[in-house]
């Protein structure tokens, strides 16, 4: 029953959207001519929908934020996501990231007045000191992944992905704890082919369904900060198992590949993690059928523009 309610939840879309930045997905001829070059026909939609923004409106519209505000273990971008909605609905926030997370998204979690954190080697360890300051303090817990509200918040990505583009047989989504792959394959619910992108070092959801189970895994990768968690947890994983077609994996070298050839050919400031999907298709780890209608999320723009190059 996990699949119906959380399309039940997604429902409340509409309550979550009025505080997102949603821009209508666009069709790239580059992109389009790059692949009929590699010898496929696919269509793809480049979508800016901050489903990780929706993810943390959810929490705080759904629950009821006690006076000690709310917390959140995050590599960045779903830190961000939580401070910026605290922040819009006056609750106090505190955010824990790992040492790897990138500084523009430290500065950008801090713009918003949070409580910001900063310590251990990687997402784990954000998240285990985040659990000790939620024994400590009763804030409420935001959970970057591993929570219904987080799964349908940004699961409204796929509802509107769904209606902006209903042509798409098979849908991209890059996978760090399985929050955005989870919602967007609970809504499809297998009507649309759902496939996780993750990379080679850090592939907690494939692992996991290799496995049978949630396992750990070691975390090693250039998109660490945002594709970065060691377990999916329960939660993301039962969704999967159900809804997610497979999870293909990629080199670091491909992510990095698309990132660049995003800002050169598009103009689109992507950080390694919002690339992971499009690695895919660039890379052959996932190669469309003749004729397959191909939806690629990019999804993660926090990203120090002067380090893309010219």
């Amino acid at each position: 029953m996990i699949n119906e309610d959380t399309r039940c939840l997604v429902g409340h879309w509409d309550l979550v959207i009025g505080h997102s930045n949603i821009s209508v997905s666009s069709v790239s001829p580059w992109l389009n001519k790059l692949l009929r070059e590699r010898g496929w026909t696919a269509n793809e939609q480049l979508g800016n929908l901050d489903g990780v923004r929706r993810g943390a409106f959810a929490n705080l519209l759904l629950r009821d934020p006690p006076a000690a505000g709310v917390v959140a273990a995050s590599g960045g971008n779903h830190g961000a996501a939580v401070a910026y909605a605290a922040q819009q609905l006056g609750h106090k926030a505190t955010i824990f990231v790992p040492d790897v997370s990138a500084a523009v998204k430290i500065a950008r979690i801090k713009s918003y007045g949070a409580d910001t954190r900063v310590g251990g080697a990687r997402y784990a360890d954000a998240l285990e000191a985040c659990e000790q300051f939620i024994a400590q303090s009763g804030a409420l817990s935001v959970h970057a992944y591993d929570a219904a509200e987080t799964i349908a918040g940004q699961g409204s990505v796929g509802l509107e992905w769904e209606e902006d583009a209903p042509e798409l047989d098979t849908v991209l989504v890059a996978v760090g704890g399985g929050g955005l792959i989870a919602g967007i394959a609970a809504w499809y619910a297998r009507r649309v082919k759902v496939v996780g992108v993750e990379p080679e070092g850090s592939r907690a959801l494939h692992a996991s369904l290799e496995a049978g189970k949630p396992v750990d895994v070691t975390v090693e990768s250039v998109a660490a900060d945002s594709l970065g968690a060691r377990n999916t947890g329960q939660l993301v994983y039962d969704i999967a198992r159900q809804n997610v077609d497979h999870v293909a994996l990629v080199a670091d070298d491909a992510i990095t590949q698309a990132q660049r050839l995003l800002w050169d050919r598009l103009r689109i400031a992507a950080e390694p993690g919002g690339s992971a999907a499009l690695a895919a298709l660039i890379s052959g780890r996932y190669q469309p059928r003749a004729n397959e209608r191909v939806g690629a999320l990019l999804c993660g723009a926090n990203v120090d523009v002067s380090k893309l190059g010219t």
